[in-house]
């Protein structure tokens, strides 16, 4: 039988699984982008032949803005869902509504005929000491409110663990890291998956009612992640192709950003400096589109029952006086050192839970933590509310009716002129107040370095927030009360006279909540519009820009890395940070592999190695590719091939293809090698082979190919000389040298 008569390229139609990549593998940008131009092209040619090729490529070209209609839809009612939930079950720890148990606290109150200052206590809200003892006065009414909080606080926080623990280990953390890593080309399957989805938002909702030191607004991103990762299932252009996925998950995290905070701009801005690796102009309208209609559904599910997105919006009326930039500058000062020690603190606790027995006990963890959380936030009724109520009552600026004891001053109601009050004398309130407050910033600073980074939903924003605003508005009462006692000193005169109302302590809480979460993330510019989008103040820009800049300079004279960034090098995932400068004077020789004394490179002729010889390769490594040489004499590169498409392919050809045995010549040429007559058939496996893989030369310099790896997206470089196959440079080799020469472990990236 003659070999080349029954020779068939059997991949003329393309297999399933073939393209495709394994779990925790990086993607090759470059193939994926050059298949989806081959796509575009063939539907805009199919186009012009019949009408309803015509209506298939313009429903193409709609797919992405359908896709991004549902990705804000569905983040916009998953948003709503856990915000309404959480104030539920946040109340559920103080009391019960008698109306109804599904009514919060405040809902509860709103049919009551209570008068404005008697607000709180309607007779329809019982506390559990009213409920169980019928009355709520006294010490035993104190210890079993005390008890009950503690009690409900243990119960939803050990149910979260619990849950991520059994059904969803991925639904930890606040994702922010992961997502970065996962936009910068990375696979991590299930990470974006259904479970992962379902199990977050309800853990989300039980981790924040817990009273836990954590926020809701990181682990929102990733909700909102998923949605578009599940969505992409919907359109064959998105579930075929790992790129086109990345952008739409690009828009996805600014969905997630706008509706946890309101601010669909910021959102978009957010994903642009933070999260995303690769963001073309096309992806910038399309998170903004996904942005404003997630935002529009949250409004109209309108959670907190005020027509805002967030429960802190507040609006101030007094300008500001260039002096005060002053103190303002000085929190954002106090926003980097806490954001550097924050990071080192907290990636030293979560190495320490990697390396020793700790990690294997997260239940116990989560219990541990949220017991001495609970115990210590009872007494004091700042740490007892939850944190987002907390940044509320910070932010805002006393009125006439305010009844809360921060805003209890000696009244002196001669000189008010309509509804903006005095710089007024500090009454015993406000003085009870700061002290209160002052133990609270003391407590949110040690408990969140622990909670961050458990084993439950839990992000950063909140906490961070709720740090800067207690130390912007504790300064902000001390300058007030300097102005109102000194207004003849030289800095206050000419701008604060008696008697005006020249400080505003709540601007200061706003600028320094802005300070503390730039010291953590390193945000610049999407930070300060997400502040005045949360807080409506546009002429309070230029404070925010002073506080996030000082920050972000201090925090990195301090180190370099932001938290997100720290998390990732701590879990060892394979990203290239684009903002790194490469600065040494190294050649790719120097980090290719094989290196001087290893095995030489393990490559595959293009037509004269057998089944057999193949498989055996693939057996004895576990390379993700292989180079196609001309001849081992030779060492004139071919291509490249992926070990997966060639599993695949051998697999596939021995089931359908008659004649495939293990002494099968296969072949990457065009035409089959002259072989004698009795030999079996040939397998030809042109079409997985890579016929321009990248390729360098020996002696060019790292830090090209450093921004190679970082612009193209490559998983891998071969390097030549004169045109013959030298050695190989992968993603993860980049990676070790970088670590290396930063005197950092290599061997602590992880993954293939």
């Amino acid at each position: 039988m003659n070999g080349t008569s029954t020779v068939m390229d059997f991949l003329e139609e393309p297999l399933p699984g073939v393209g495709t990549y394994e779990d925790f593998n990086t993607i090759d940008w470059v193939r994926e982008k050059s298949r989806d131009r081959d796509r575009h092209r063939e539907i805009t040619s199919r186009s012009k032949e019949s009408t309803w090729a015509l209506i298939h490529s313009v429903s193409d070209a709609f797919s992405g803005w359908l896709l991004m209609l549902l990705i804000g839809l569905l983040a916009g009612s998953l948003a709503g869902l856990i915000d309404i939930s959480a104030h539920w079950m946040t109340d559920l720890k103080e009391g019960v509504c008698l109306a109804g148990f599904w009514f919060n606290h405040e809902h509860c109150c709103w049919k009551s005929n209570t008068t404005f200052t008697d607000r709180d206590k309607c007779p329809e809200w019982k506390s559990w000491s009213q409920l169980i003892l019928g009355h709520g006065e006294g010490a035993f009414a104190y210890i079993l409110n005390y008890f009950m909080y503690v009690v409900w606080a243990l119960l939803f926080s050990l149910l979260a663990v619990l849950l991520v623990k059994g059904f969803a280990p991925y639904a930890c953390g606040s994702g922010i890291p992961e997502i970065k890593t996962i936009l910068s080309g990375f696979i991590i399957r299930g990470y974006l998956g259904k479970w992962t989805l379902i199990i977050k938002t309800i853990t989300l909702v039980l981790a924040v009612s817990s009273g836990l030191s954590l926020g809701k607004e990181g682990p929102l991103v990733h909700v909102a992640c998923c949605c578009g990762n599940i969505l992409c299932h919907l359109f064959t252009k998105y579930r075929k192709n790992e790129a086109k996925r990345r952008e739409v998950l690009s828009a996805a995290a600014a969905a997630g950003v706008s509706v946890a905070f309101g601010a669909p701009i910021g959102g978009v801005l957010f994903s642009l400096e933070e999260v995303s690796y690769y963001f073309p102009l096309k992806t910038l309208w399309r998170s903004f589109f996904a942005a404003l209609v997630a935002a529009f559904t949250l409004r109209s599910i309108n959670p907190f029952g005020n027509s805002r997105l967030v429960l802190f919006y507040v609006e101030f009326h007094m300008p500001w006086h260039l002096l005060e930039l002053v103190p303002f500058i000085l929190l954002g000062i106090f926003g980097g050192l806490w954001g550097a020690f924050f990071i080192r603190s907290n990636i030293a606790w979560c190495r320490r839970r990697k390396t020793t027995k700790l990690g294997k006990y997260p239940v116990l963890e989560v219990f541990v933590v949220t017991a001495i959380t609970a115990v210590l936030a009872f007494p004091n009724e700042y740490t007892r509310m939850s944190t987002s109520e907390l940044i509320s009552e910070l932010f805002n600026d006393c009125g006439i009716l305010d009844s809360s004891k921060l805003c209890e001053y000696v009244n002196d109601f001669n000189s008010t002129k309509g509804d903006d009050l005095p710089d007024r004398a500090a009454g015993p309130g406000v003085y009870t107040a700061m002290w209160q407050l002052a133990l609270a910033l003391i407590m949110k600073v040690f408990i969140t370095i622990f909670t961050f980074g458990m084993k439950v939903p839990s992000g950063l924003f909140i906490p961070s927030m709720a740090v800067g605003a207690i130390a912007g508005r504790l300064l902000g009462v001390a300058m007030e009360q300097l102005a109102f006692y000194h207004h003849d000193w030289a800095i206050f005169s000419g701008w604060c006279s008696q008697g005006a109302d020249c400080i505003t302590p709540g601007l200061y809480a706003m600028v320094g909540a802005a300070a503390c979460l730039g010291g953590v993330t390193r945000m610049t510019v999407s930070l300060v519009v997400i502040m005045f989008e949360l807080t409506g103040g546009l002429e309070y820009i230029v404070p925010l820009m002073a506080a996030a800049m000082t920050s972000k300079w201090v925090a990195d004279a301090i180190g370099r890395e932001g938290i997100y960034d720290a998390h990732i090098r701590l879990n060892g995932y394979p990203f290239l940070e684009a903002k790194e400068e490469f600065s040494h004077k190294t050649l790719a020789m120097d980090v290719m592999r094989p290196r001087r004394n290893d095995p030489p490179l393990t490559v595959i002729t293009q037509d004269s190695m057998t089944v057999e010889d193949v498989e055996s390769i693939i057996n004895e490594t576990t390379y993700s590719g292989y180079p196609v040489v001309v001849s081992r004499e030779s060492q004139r590169l071919v291509g490249f091939v992926l070990r997966r498409d060639l599993i695949i392919s051998i697999e596939n050809a021995r089931k359908k293809q008659d004649g495939i045995v293990s002494t099968s010549v296969i072949y990457f040429t065009d035409h089959s090698p002259p072989l004698p007559p009795s030999s079996p058939s040939m397998l030809k496996l042109r079409s997985i082979l890579d016929l321009s893989p990248f390729t360098v030369t020996d002696q060019t310099p790292m830090e090209i190919v450093v921004d190679i790896f970082r612009k193209l997206g490559l998983r891998q470089c071969l390097v030549t000389h004169n045109g013959k196959l030298l050695g190989i440079i992968t993603k993860k080799d980049v990676l070790k040298h970088i670590a290396q020469l930063a005197n950092q472990d290599p061997d602590s990236i992880l993954f293939n």
